[in-house]
């Protein structure tokens, strides 16, 4: 069975919650034993990071921000020395 590109254009068309859903359930179809696990895990960080940011113990950075900062150590690090 092959995708046709009107197939994956429909899909890339679909809302942007739409698509993460369909990601997830893409990734979890490849492996349903890992991703039970690793849903789990997630759940104990979702958990904790949201204890420590009600307690004030870290400070939170709009997402943008972050992005840039990550990209540009991304790039800095690919940079040939």
């Amino acid at each position: 069975m092959s995708m046709t590109a009107e197939k994956v254009a429909e899909v890339l068309a679909l809302p942007e919650v739409d698509r993460a859903y369909l990601a997830h359930q893409l990734i979890a179809s490849l492996d349903p034993a890992l991703e039970t696990d690793t849903e789990a895990e997630w759940l104990d960080v979702i958990d904790r990071r949201s204890r420590e940011i009600e307690e004030g113990r870290v400070r939170c950075r709009p997402v943008l921000e972050t992005l840039r900062e990550a990209r540009a150590q991304l790039h800095a690090h690919r940079q040939p020395s």
